[in-house]
């Protein structure tokens, strides 16, 4: 195992506190890996004995028609009655009122509690209900180009960086897909089969959905869109034009499910002059630029869409909160804040011509404030500040701890 020290290291900082540890995130992104990592820190590092550490993984058919009540005490059978017992409990969504089950054997008994879930029922109402104020989430991501790096590193010998990440885009950061010099085909397979399972595992049956034809349309059209605006509404319009009629409440519906199976990401547009959140127009970004090309195959000209879904997930995993920044008629990709932190970011693949150039750089001219702005882009340039913007690669940048 490849240790993913980004999400362990915070971990660690909360073992032994009383918080249930909740890792959420889209279907094989490494939730379980990093279970199995804290389980190891436990028995080897802190020495705690292998019998106080107990773990359970509910999607197995073991446990396919479990009720809480009876999850409750095949647990507390585990437990031992003289120390704390360590619990790593994946894929919890599975089982229907887990949240009581961890709620009671946290008052109960003396446990550390470690929870997985690929769905975000793991963030529904029930659990503001019994675990208020009781748990602490971290949200877990496919491979960052920093991590599929060392992946890579394990197995073949390494391009320039920054032609790796053009294979980063393309192949994806699930770790399943970088175990072995896996070919192009070989990683849209494994990849599909996450689409496909997530899709008709947390989609479709858990929402009994009939048309399974329409979701589909769906999601083919938000993946064709990755980094342009657009709404329920204009989903709805465009299938109508194409004859195949469905109204938006439909669209939105379906769209809130891709992303509570955490297929999708939301950003939502923030007014830079009237400093609110605006409701409309809305982007969405993939949970991985290799969803994209395991369905619809790969294409040249998508390179720079998903260069910015990259940069998304990056501002992401590093704890900010991202919004597209709208400024009059134009717009910044991102505006990204984490506590007292911002930055602005422009992303995009290259700048040919003096006019693109000046429209890239004045976007962020007109904001009048301190804090950092970047433009990010792939091709050749001077490098250097353009009046206190910092113009960076964006191999460098996703690589960078500057930020």
């Amino acid at each position: 195992m490849i240790y993913r020290d980004m999400y362990i290291d915070k971990i660690k900082t909360y073992i032994d506190t009383p918080f249930v540890k909740i890792l959420a995130g889209v279907r094989r992104s490494g939730k379980s890996t990093i279970l199995k990592m804290i389980m190891e820190y436990l028995e080897h590092e802190r020495g705690i004995p292998q019998e106080r550490i107990v773990s359970y993984r509910f999607d197995s058919m073991e446990y396919e028609d479990m009720t809480a009540k009876q999850m409750y005490e095949e647990i507390k059978g585990r437990l031992k009655t003289n120390g704390k017992t360590y619990l790593f409990l994946d894929e919890m969504q599975e089982i229907d009122g887990w949240e009581k089950v961890v709620n009671s054997l946290l008052s109960d008994f003396d446990v550390d509690i470690y929870v997985t879930g690929s769905n975000s029922r793991m963030m529904s109402s029930e659990i503001s209900t019994y675990l208020t104020g009781r748990y602490v989430v971290f949200r877990i991501y496919t491979l960052s180009f920093g991590e599929y790096l060392t992946f890579k590193r394990q197995y073949a010998a390494l391009e320039d960086y920054r032609i790796e990440l053009a294979n980063y885009i393309r192949l994806g950061g699930f770790p399943a897909s970088h175990l072995k010099d896996y070919g192009q085909d070989e990683v849209y397979t494994i990849v599909r089969d996450i689409y496909y399972s997530t899709v008709f595992s947390d989609i479709v049956r858990r929402n009994q959905i009939r048309k399974v034809d329409q979701l589909e349309r769906v999601v083919k059209f938000t993946f064709q869109n990755v980094g342009n605006t657009f709404s329920a509404k204009s989903i709805s319009d465009y299938l109508k034009a194409e004859r195949r009629s469905l109204d938006y409440e439909t669209v939105y519906g379906y769209l809130e499910k891709l992303e509570k199976a955490y297929l999708l990401h939301r950003c939502s547009r923030y007014d830079l002059q009237g400093k609110e959140i605006l409701k409309t127009q809305e982007k969405f970004y993939l949970a991985d630029t290799s969803l994209r090309y395991s369905v619809l195959g790969y294409r040249e000209d998508t390179v720079a869409s998903s260069l910015e879904n990259v940069v998304y997930l990056e501002l992401c995993r590093r704890g900010y909160h991202v919004f597209i920044g709208k400024m009059g008629r134009g717009e910044v990709d991102f505006v990204a804040s984490r506590q007292n932190e911002k930055i602005y970011v422009q992303v995009t693949q290259r700048i040919a011509s003096e006019k693109t150039e000046k429209r890239e750089y004045e976007r962020l001219l007109e904001i009048r404030d301190n804090y950092p702005k970047y433009v990010l882009r792939t091709d050749e340039f001077a490098g250097g500040n353009y009046e206190g913007i910092r113009s960076m690669h964006v191999a460098d940048f996703l690589l960078s701890a500057e930020f």
